[in-house]
């Protein structure tokens, strides 16, 4: 009954095992998840940068329906200055005839 628990095969694998992880994937773990980190920072950056822009863009753009009620006021100063054209294109007609009769 002095047989050990586990062979020691297995002790050795699993010692073996546990030396690999704690070599290669400990290690690989942080440098990846510190890259994670950077990546992370760097978006929230930009992303805070394209908020600033967004800011600027929409209060740049703020004033774009005040151009749309300058439009409608623009058309109706061009029909007004087509028909003040239609009457003094009739005035000149009228004091041109009025010169060749003099």
């Amino acid at each position: 009954m002095n047989d050990p628990l586990f062979p020691p095969l297995v002790l050795a694998i699993w010692a073996i095992g546990l030396g690999i992880t704690l070599v290669v994937f400990v290690p690989l773990s942080v440098v990846l998840l510190h890259r994670l980190w950077r990546t992370a920072q760097s978006i929230q950056f930009y992303a805070r940068e394209a908020l600033t822009a967004a800011g600027g863009i929409a209060g740049n753009t703020g004033h774009i329906g005040a151009l749309d009620h300058t439009i409608g006021v623009a058309s109706t100063i061009l029909t007004t200055a087509l028909a003040i054209e239609q009457k003094l294109n009739a005035a000149t007609g009228v004091l041109g005839r009025r010169a060749e009769r003099s």
